[in-house]
């Protein structure tokens, strides 16, 4: 397998001479802390065996949320907690996607454009959801923010994970829709008209970009694009969501080759469902992973609804009245593995971390 840290050894002087002008400070501290990721010049920690004597130091991850290495378990735990919010209802996937006239204006205002994206797609639902005959409520729903297309390319969109139903504050009611029926067993589940859906977004957006005082620009499309599918329990999607929710845009086992300067990586094609492959030139590849790194701080998921965070008790109810248990889809998720001592087998211990790493290389001229 080839490690994203040695394309950037590579590479990161070309990459650096070939987009001076395009480098953010945010770039140039996820390619510091990813070429380092658990080489011998990061950090290290110490650990001790809980049955034996033996003691190791092992190096550090650097953490960074686009590293393919790091945050499996931070992944992990953002899954739980969405999968113990599930709630007795048909799950849709809605994506809403930025058309490509409006990239530009979205690259140089990331924050606050990604922002208002994630605002109005949730204004837009909860606007459907409302009006709607069945439903007329508050809905809940789990918003991600992508950037990257399968080809890795500058797409930025919004997925949302959203249950069929709703909460009426007022009359204290739990409305669902979109479920199969004994009447009609084979009636697709149905939520929301995509083309009503984004051309409400479209709306939206416009007017929020407009009151934040940015020029949008001369021509941009009528009709926008928003997919609105069922997903059933709502399980798998959010798997999905949350592969590229803190490990980066792509995995290192999709890296086939590096050689003669320039790197291939594999994609699956989301219209055949077929593996296809892409060749660029090592500085451009380190620019299709970093043009993805978000603003320092800026949040990629949020939930909103009765699926907030602050909504825990009626969740809980609502998996009570109806014998929901989320601990069997919990079961399911594999366990953080635990670092085994190489003697015998037993737990260790985290004693020490942020060690000196073992190689320091001195400043020339300096001692």
């Amino acid at each position: 397998m080839i490690l994203l840290s040695s394309i950037i050894k590579t590479f990161e002087s070309k990459f650096l001479d070939q987009y001076p002008g395009q480098i953010l400070p945010s770039h140039r501290r996820a390619l510091a802390a990813m070429k380092v990721c658990r080489t011998p010049k990061s950090p290290r920690l110490r650990a001790g065996c809980s049955q034996c004597e033996h003691t190791m130091t092992v190096p550090h991850s650097c953490g960074h949320r686009n590293c393919p290495h790091c945050q499996h378990f931070e992944s992990q735990q953002w899954l739980e907690r969405q999968l113990q919010k599930r709630v007795p209802a048909e799950y849709f996937l809605l994506t809403f996607t930025l058309p490509a006239e409006l990239r530009v204006l979205a690259w140089r205002h990331q924050r606050l454009l990604y922002a208002l994206m994630i605002q109005c797609v949730w204004e837009t639902v909860r606007t459907f959801s409302q009006n709607d005959k069945q439903l007329q409520g508050i809905p809940g729903a789990i918003a991600v923010l992508h950037t990257h297309s399968r080809r890795l390319d500058y797409h930025p969109h919004v997925h949302l994970v959203m249950p069929a139903a709703a909460m009426d504050a007022v009359k204290r009611l739990w409305r669902t829709k979109g479920g199969k029926t004994r009447k009609n067993k084979n009636k697709k589940p149905y939520l929301f008209s995509h083309k009503a859906l984004a051309a409400v977004f479209r709306a939206k957006l416009l007017d929020a970009i407009t009151d934040e005082g940015l020029s949008l620009p001369a021509r941009y499309p009528e009709t926008w694009v928003v997919d609105c599918k069922s997903v059933g329990a709502g399980e798998k999607a959010l798997v999905y969501l949350g592969r590229y929710l803190y490990r980066g845009v792509i995995q290192e086992k999709d890296i086939v080759t590096c050689k003669d300067g320039k790197v291939t990586f594999r994609y699956r094609n989301s219209k055949t469902k077929q593996w296809e492959f892409r060749t660029v030139s090592g500085a451009n590849f380190l620019w299709l992973i970093l043009q993805h790194v978000l603003p320092k701080g800026f949040r990629r998921a949020r939930n909103f609804g009765f699926l907030h965070p602050n909504r825990k008790r009626l969740i809980r109810l609502l998996q009570l009245l109806v014998g929901l248990d989320p601990g069997r889809t919990l079961a399911l998720i594999k366990k953080r593995p635990l670092l085994a001592c190489p003697c015998c087998g037993a737990k260790m211990t985290i004693i020490e971390t942020r060690l000196q790493p073992l190689f320091i290389f001195s400043t020339p001229g300096k001692t």
